[in-house]
């Protein structure tokens, strides 16, 4: 049962509408929308379908035990999470374009994109400290100055340089996945390893798709990079939601 405090929304589905992307929209969960609506298709929505939607409301064993509506703290939370990982991908695609076509804004682009690392290092001190929140920084940081100097041996034709880059770089997201493993009992090794291969392989096929001149199929890609970003800062606001309950209700 819902708490009577979740306001309701009335959707009606249009085209490229998708569970998972209205639960993002509405600040709720895709199993909170399915259980509102019983027998829908989650994996099949048709355009002018209504959906019942209560924003904030969420339906799992970790929640606030006296409501099931998102809390304001978490909502924040949520979106910070989701703001610092399309600021990554956004800044990420602007860089590789300028130094794809070497552009004149190639320097602010990067430093721009260099601030993002420090801005996940602020969101995680309040519940990690200076150390480990640092820590994640600084590896977020050779993360992507390694795929910087990925795109530049790659534009050289130099294959030998960019094999061995991409090898360091994915030491990297193994150390960024081993890191956040240990500070969070909800966050494995493994599950990290594997959103972060993929994020390397969509960041790769995104510059690759650029340089031989694959606008299309790169604009499209992009949709996918976002889709997955989200799935990550979700899965880092769900695992410290759950770690840190008592600061969510």
């Amino acid at each position: 049962m819902r708490p009577d405090s979740c306001a309701i929304a009335l959707h009606i589905v249009e085209r490229g509408d998708t569970l998972y992307l209205l639960a993002q929209r509405y600040g709720t969960t895709v199993q909170a929308i399915a259980d509102a609506n019983p027998g829908i298709n989650i994996n099949q929505l048709y355009i002018g379908q209504e959906l019942i939607i209560y924003p904030g409301y969420r339906n799992n064993s970790y929640s606030n035990p006296s409501s099931s509506c998102i809390t304001q703290a978490e909502l924040n939370l949520r979106n910070l999470m989701r703001m610092l990982w399309e600021q990554h991908i956004t800044w990420t695609r602007l860089t590789i374009t300028s130094m794809v076509f070497n552009l004149p804004d190639v320097e602010p682009t990067t430093n721009r994109l260099l601030r993002n690392p420090k801005d996940f290092e602020a969101a995680l001190v309040p519940f990690y400290g200076p150390s480990s929140a640092s820590k994640f920084s600084e590896l977020l940081t050779e993360h992507l100055v390694l795929a910087a100097d990925l795109i530049k041996a790659a534009k050289a034709g130099n294959t030998s340089a960019a094999s061995d880059i991409e090898r360091r770089w994915y030491n990297n997201a193994r150390d960024i996945a081993a890191l956040l493993g240990s500070i969070n009992p909800y966050w494995s090794k493994q599950q990290w390893e594997r959103m972060l291969f993929d994020h390397l392989r969509l960041v790769k096929t995104e510059a690759v798709e650029m340089l031989n001149g694959n606008y299309l199929a790169e604009i499209n890609l992009y949709d996918e990079m976002e889709r997955q970003a989200m799935m990550m800062a979700d899965v880092l606001a769900e695992g410290i939601v759950r770690q840190f309950t008592d600061r969510f209700r």
